[in-house]
């Protein structure tokens, strides 16, 4: 027999474990979460992404160089040379470093150079020659690659289609797994986690590129991973655990995944602490979204989903398999 406490009315010990009274504060996440989609949602609007190269196009030029060079010194050496919003951050070892060229700035300096098919070789040997000259010793040109407009905008139209996808596919998967009340909710937790991220890229206004927009897919995985192991739990205990309502369940069902919870979300954040603060500046916004990605998501998959099945009142009704017409005839001798 399962040995349940009862405090108050409420199920404070279910199966020898303490039962944390989560929903009790379903109210003030709801209004958290709210004013947390409508800031994203205003920094979307009035900041916009800053999109990278790969979106936008332009000139991609990595260099190396004797000894490794100080980052604002080579931002300093491009600005002045003309080269307006360049990006440079350090590739592979300390002394090779990549520079990232808008469109605007790639086209006026061709214009300015060369009008043939080796246009973008010929801005590369520009600034190494430039780079090479600032620095008083030898620095080498390792590649240049062209990025055109046309094709940045289809990746980024490509990326944002496979995010809306994503979250269709992940709709229909709970459903059928589930229950369409657990599909709403998921859906919710993944739409409310992927404008948050969004939502401080544009408030910060960090470059958005191919490796983000990854991270961001990788978000909707992991978010949809704990929704799951929740949502499974509480399909179980509403089967398992009669005598209580539905918020006592969803309390019950959280406090048994918590540790689990808890515990991947601390590893994994490990992990990804060690690649912002060790991985280099190419991945710095790759793993700082990341990281804001597994914050929020942990948070939606105890209070954000939850707090949809509470809104749409689930009960057990709702999780019972259907009987068949006939069934209980059949069974008569």
């Amino acid at each position: 027999m399962s040995e349940t406490t009862v405090e108050n009315g409420k199920i404070t010990e279910y199966m020898g474990k303490r039962v944390i009274d989560f929903m009790r504060w379903r109210k003030l996440a709801a209004a958290a979460s709210v004013a947390l989609v409508i800031a994203s949602i205003a920094a979307l609007v009035m900041n916009g992404l800053q999109f990278g190269l790969d979106f936008t196009g332009g000139t991609q030029i990595e260099v190396g160089y004797e000894q490794a060079p100080r980052i604002e010194d080579v931002r300093s050496q491009l600005q002045e040379a003309g080269y307006e919003g360049a990006s440079v951050v350090r590739f592979g070892s300390d002394n090779e470093i990549l520079i990232k060229l808008p469109p605007e700035v790639a086209e006026e300096q061709t214009q300015v150079s060369a009008r043939d098919e080796e246009a973008s070789q010929s801005i590369g040997d520009e600034v190494v020659a430039m780079l090479g000259q600032k620095a008083g010793g030898s620095v080498e040109l390792r590649r240049v690659e062209m990025v055109g407009p046309q094709i940045g905008e289809e990746l980024r139209d490509d990326g944002g289609l496979g995010m809306l996808f994503a979250l269709v596919v992940v709709m229909a998967y709970v459903a059928l797994r589930f229950q369409y009340k657990f599909s709403v909710g998921a859906v919710v937790a993944l739409a409310h986690d992927v404008i948050i991220v969004l939502g401080f890229f544009a408030l910060l206004k960090l470059d958005f590129d191919l490796t983000v927009l990854a991270a961001v897919l990788a978000v909707i995985g992991y978010s949809l991973n704990d929704t799951i192991v929740v949502a499974d739990r509480i399909r179980e205990n509403f089967r398992k655990v009669r005598k209580a309502d539905s918020e006592e369940i969803i309390n019950i069902s959280i406090s048994q995944t918590l540790g689990r919870t808890f515990m991947t979300s601390f590893t994994t954040l490990l992990v990804l602490w060690a690649l912002q603060f060790f991985g280099g500046e190419l991945i710095h916004n790759f793993s700082l979204a990341l990281i804001v990605g597994v914050v929020v998501g942990t948070y939606s998959s105890v209070y954000v989903a939850a707090n949809v099945l509470m809104m749409m009142h689930i009960t057990k009704e709702d999780l019972m398999p259907p009987v068949k017409e006939g069934a209980e005839l059949e069974e008569m001798p």
